[in-house]
């Protein structure tokens, strides 16, 4: 790569590759038993953030077990062998730092954000949480009322519901399309032996990616590492845990009949995989479309037609798919209207692309949004994080900007071609009464 310095060296914990571009340092250590260690130095600051990625997730769940990867994430904060719930809680509350954790489509996230002088404390609480959880009947019983409380939230709330349905339309009956709470009858069907089955088989160190950002140095990061337990965890005979294909369905109009004083409309088709070359075009068209208070759908169908109060777009991107859409809420009474503009925009851009003079003025805009996002400790952590599991390689901000300078007209009109013609759109409305225009 132009303009990098590759340096190896050798440590006790493992072998070190580190890359140093325009000042940033990101350095990879791969343990012995399989453990992948990525840091991002950030000077100028006094806080890390630590996090852990499990490649394992909604994607690699059966259908009958759809939202186990997500219970099994809530029960290890039930206790572990060191802990209980509440000195969980209290652990790195008491010392101003936080602790969370999620599951998205293809990997489980635990993450800590301290003081420099606690990343010690941060990597051995996570450590016990992933790797040493009790796994108990009793909070089994009681996590899985909360779970079903958070489905029921979601299922009262038309403008995460409507999110959710177009999830499955759009991808069908594959991981991708599944959702990652699971669905009643899921979630009342798990055993404390499915939870404990997919830790074992998912929570071992070659499948678990994790990186710290901030004031870390690589090699404390390693003792800290070695001295909570990390690298003492056996690898396990390998489980393929690999991203998967995503398979479309073909482009529909579905409606979810819902009373109420607003109908909420979601477009969407598939977009650009996380590695795809042309995810920066991508962005940068998603951007001007509907990105923020400049874009075209907020000036036309909130400030000039007055439709509605939320318009946006909005993406995903995987390992090997990725998936957009246009999001919109309105009165049932306008909504045929409002879909009409959304569908007239995507057409205008499909076909005729995005004019010089906005496309200059959008980079100057993206790029100010992706410089910006890098400047915090959480931020720098989720970028080393990326360059493993989306097997990328590093690039400085000024290579990362120099490719937003690289889109031409050619090259968008690709992308907009290819994700934004209304024929290909994946359409769902919840609300009272279906759009008649579709």
């Amino acid at each position: 790569m132009s303009g990098v310095s590759a340096r190896v060296g050798h440590v006790a914990a493992g072998v070190v590759a580190g890359i140093s571009v325009s000042g940033a340092d990101v350095q990879r250590t791969v343990l012995p038993n399989g453990l992948t260690v990525l840091s991002d130095n950030v000077p100028g600051v006094r806080s890390v953030a630590f996090g852990a990625w499990v490649r394992a997730a909604t994607l690699h769940e059966k259908r009958e077990k759809m939202g186990v990867s997500h219970m099994l994430e809530h029960m290890v904060f039930k206790g572990t062998e060191n802990r209980s719930s509440k000195e969980i809680s209290l652990a790195l509350e008491t010392l101003g730092g936080s602790l969370d954790a999620y599951t998205a489509r293809e990997h489980t996230s635990y993450q800590a954000r301290v003081l420099d002088e606690h990343l010690r404390s941060a990597a051995d609480v996570v450590g016990d949480l992933m790797f040493r959880p009790t796994l108990r009947q009793a909070d089994l019983k009681l996590e899985r009322k909360v779970v079903l409380e958070e489905i029921a939230m979601v299922d009262d709330t038309p403008d995460d519901l409507v999110f959710e349905v177009h999830n499955e339309r759009l991808f069908g009956d594959n991981g991708y399309g599944y959702r990652i709470l699971g669905t009643r009858d899921t979630v009342s069907s798990f055993t404390v032996d499915d939870l404990r089955a997919l830790h074992s088989l998912a929570y071992r160190p070659q499948n678990i990616v994790v990186a710290a950002a901030g004031s870390v140095d690589h090699g404390e990061l390693l003792s800290v590492l070695e001295e909570t337990g990390w690298a003492d965890i056996p690898g396990a005979p390998g489980v393929d845990f690999a991203a998967q294909e995503a398979v479309f369905e073909a482009p529909s109009y579905t409606h979810v009949e819902r009373p109420g004083a607003q109908t909420q409309l979601v477009f969407g088709s598939s977009a650009p995989a996380h590695s795809d070359p042309e995810r920066y075009a991508f962005c940068l068209v998603s951007m001007l479309l509907g990105g923020g208070m400049s874009s075209r759908l907020f000036q036309h169908v909130r400030e000039e037609l007055g439709l509605a109060y939320a318009v946006h777009t909005f993406s995903s991107f995987y390992s090997r798919a990725g998936m957009h859409g246009v999001y919109v809420g309105t009165s049932p009474d306008s909504a045929n209207e409002a879909a009409g503009a959304v569908l007239a925009e995507l057409a205008r851009i499909a076909d005729r692309g995005i004019p010089a003079d906005e496309l200059a003025a959008g980079k100057q805009q993206l790029k100010g949004q992706i410089t910006l996002s890098l400047e915090t400790p959480g931020a720098r952590m989720y970028r080393a994080a990326g360059l493993e599991l989306y097997g990328e390689p590093f690039r400085s901000l000024d290579e990362m900007l120099s490719l937003v300078d690289g889109i031409d007209e050619p090259m968008v009109s690709e992308v907009c071609a290819a994700c934004f013609a209304p024929s290909r759109q994946t359409v769902v409305s919840l609300g009272p009464a279906p759009l008649t225009i579709l």
